[in-house]
């Protein structure tokens, strides 16, 4: 994954524009099921997210960034984008902060992987920085999930609970 400065500042904005639209359909799922303490948190996300993304953005100043059609991004995965997941499956916090985590994993991965192989000594800086500021946001995730410690009862016992196990 060779990119130039403004290849990779492109993906990173993109990344980081994703991340905040996740947060803000986690954030309104929680918001919907009554979990305030949840939705705090995945708002925080939002607010980081959108941060980054306005720090990225400043970097960029006036590079003439390119504009990606959506199959034209190097990621074998959308880093922030997730799987298909259920929104039904996502009601339960437990299970959003998993969703939530494998996100940031995915783009900690990507930035790492950028960082390992780009030539640009700019870009290895970029994606070192921010793989670190991804890894941030899978342990503070990992601190919920195991204040959580697992889907909550009425998840695993409830109706359908067969196909969630």
């Amino acid at each position: 994954m060779n990119y130039t400065l403004p290849e990779f500042l492109a993906h990173a904005v993109a990344l980081e524009r994703e991340a905040a639209e996740r947060y803000m359909e986690l954030a309104e799922l929680m918001k919907a099921h009554g979990n305030r303490e949840v939705w705090a948190l995945f708002r925080d996300m939002v607010h980081f997210s959108q941060l980054h993304h306005d720090d990225i953005q400043r970097r960029v100043g006036d590079i003439q960034l390119p504009k990606l059609n959506a199959w034209e991004y190097r990621w074998t995965s959308p880093p922030e984008a997730g799987g298909p997941a259920a929104y039904e499956h996502l009601s339960d916090p437990y299970n959003a902060l998993q969703y939530a985590r494998e996100n940031e994993v995915r783009a900690m991965e990507y930035y790492s992987a950028v960082g390992r192989s780009a030539e640009d000594p700019e870009v290895r800086r970029l994606a070192s920085e921010f793989a670190a500021e991804e890894a941030d946001h899978v342990d503070a995730l990992d601190d919920w999930l195991a204040h959580l410690r697992g889907p909550s009862p009425a998840w695993r016992s409830g109706p359908g609970s067969s196909r969630h196990a």
